[in-house]
């Protein structure tokens, strides 16, 4: 099978298709033909090996799972001698976490992990996509800032994966929705639910008369230094982007003040936890809800363009890996 390998830490070029062997499944595994896989400002940040102490979950001197993507949808084309959750033939969406090696035209996954049946108005490019900004979303919304219906809350970085999947995430929550981002993205940011938005570039969002009860900083632009001065009384800044100066805040808050600063790695939360959200975004997309917003598609082969678009930062949505026709 053809499979994207990175042969070290470093720029998009590390990335090479290679021809490998399909993998077997275990006794308790599928193995799943992948449509389209995910491809993710995370997956650039593991590219790089950046922030390094990131090197202790993926590798040291080059990533330990030479494979890289999470997200995947596809059809199962065989199971081990004991899976019993699904059949050959069925259409599923999901993630490995950790073990990555979605960007291939095959993966193996435990049937006991993150993997659902694909609901059929879901389309593959939508499936793949929705363990990143989606799941990531709902875990830093609900799990972790326990977000109410009624509360202000500021999406920094509202046009992208995790932003646009927040905007509408929060909406459904029942909370009053500020987004940030550049002006030709505010027409997006509106259309997903947002009540007001805020173009970066022409308003510093840190320095308004406005006060949020929650910050989701999706993309790690802004700090809680420069945000707790626009946070309610008991308000919190929250981001999935990992900054050493983020992990000191959140001791720091978590022993002196009202206001406080928290990040969380969803992806080590364990299977079940991620598996039972999954569920619930599932629930909200079949409520018509949330949808995926696709930015670009590129063929497989075309990976180090896409990591090169990623890279650039003005993505609108979600990029994906078009694995098969």
């Amino acid at each position: 099978m053809k499979a994207v390998i990175a042969t070290g830490y470093g720029a998009p070029e590390v990335l090479a298709i290679r021809d490998i062997q399909i993998p077997t499944p275990k006794e308790k595994q599928v193995l799943i033909k992948v449509v389209v896989a995910s491809t993710t400002r995370a997956d650039g940040m593991m590219r790089t090996g950046k922030p390094y102490f990131g090197r202790l979950f993926t590798g040291i001197s080059k990533p330990k799972n030479p494979i890289p993507g999470t997200g995947f949808a596809g059809e199962i084309v065989d199971t081990g001698r004991k899976v019993t959750l699904f059949n050959i033939g069925e259409m599923v969406f999901g993630e490995t976490t950790l073990g990555f090696s979605t960007n291939a035209e095959y993966v193996v996954v435990p049937e006991d992990g993150v993997i659902l049946h694909k609901p059929e108005n879901m389309s593959f490019a939508e499936a793949a996509t929705f363990c990143d900004g989606h799941l990531t979303s709902i875990n830093f919304l609900k799990e972790i800032a326990k977000i109410k219906a009624g509360q202000k809350v500021l999406i920094n970085g509202a046009s992208g994966s995790l932003g646009t999947a927040a905007v509408q995430l929060a909406k459904y929550y029942g909370a009053h929705v500020t987004g940030v981002c550049s002006e030709r993205n505010i027409g997006l940011v509106k259309s997903l639910g947002a009540d007001r938005v805020i173009d970066y570039n022409q308003e510093d969002f840190t320095r308004s008369d406005e006060s949020y009860d929650i910050i989701f900083d999706t993309v790690g632009k802004s700090s809680f230094s420069e945000s707790q001065k626009v946070l309610t009384t008991e308000g919190l800044y929250i981001s999935p982007v990992l900054k050493f100066s983020l992990l000191m805040q959140m001791l720091k808050t978590s022993l002196f003040g009202r206001k406080k600063a928290k990040f969380a790695a969803s992806g080590l939360k364990s299977d079940h936890e991620l598996k039972d959200l999954l569920v619930e975004l599932v629930e909200i997309y079949n409520q018509g809800k949330i949808r995926s917003i696709i930015d670009r598609q590129f063929p497989l082969e075309n990976v180090v363009r896409a990591h090169r678009y990623i890279a650039n930062g003005h993505k609108r949505g979600n990029v994906v890996l078009t694995i098969q026709n």
